[in-house]
């Protein structure tokens, strides 16, 4: 399907879950490799009128699916050597959602998941100036909080991998995505 900004709108809602078509994808995609690529960089690298671009892009973020634009910093390289720690916090299954929410306030905790093994776990990523303020932040902070049964906390020693979720992640449509480039770049 293809949008002219007239008509059906192709972000199509159900289930508050939308449906985007091919030229969606590839607009996020084009997106996720550089933020700051022009309307009509865009559509000349997708064969389509960057009006088309502007309109899909305007409708993608009205409806929740592109949240921000950011930048992506890599501390170690502006002389912040901080200590990311991986924490298992077990929980009292009806105390959970509370120390997750909690958890997810603390400017410390970059990321928060449950997992449902055994026994309830939250498991969150923290980054903290040094290994005595990560303790003091766990002794202080997490281990008071109500439903804490135990935390288990393991220091990241060396960064192998750290992917943000893209489209271009996903090795079908990354093949689609790279074979459309190649051919509207071999079609100039």
């Amino acid at each position: 399907m293809f949008y002219h900004g007239k008509g059906e709108d192709p972000l199509k809602s159900k289930n508050n879950s939308f449906t985007l078509d091919a030229t969606d994808f590839k607009i996020l995609q084009a997106l996720q490799e550089d933020a700051r690529k022009t309307y009509t960089e865009i559509g000349r690298l997708l064969g389509i009128a960057h009006s088309t671009v502007y309109d899909r892009i305007r409708k993608l973020e009205k409806h929740g699916i592109i949240k921000k634009y950011t930048t992506i910093i890599d501390p170690e390289k502006t002389g912040n050597k901080n200590v990311i720690a991986i924490m298992t916090v077990y929980t009292n299954p009806k105390e959970s959602e509370k120390v997750a929410e909690k958890l997810c306030q603390a400017p410390q905790v970059l990321e928060v998941y449950s997992s449902l093994s055994e026994e309830l776990q939250i498991i969150a990523k923290v980054i903290a100036e040094n290994q005595e303020s990560l303790h003091e932040f766990i002794a202080h902070s997490v281990a008071p909080l109500p439903g804490v049964l135990r935390i288990r906390t393991s220091i990241v020693t060396k960064k192998f991998k750290e992917t943000h979720f893209s489209m271009v992640n996903d090795p079908v449509k990354a093949n689609t995505y790279k074979k459309n480039i190649y051919i509207m770049e071999k079609t100039k």
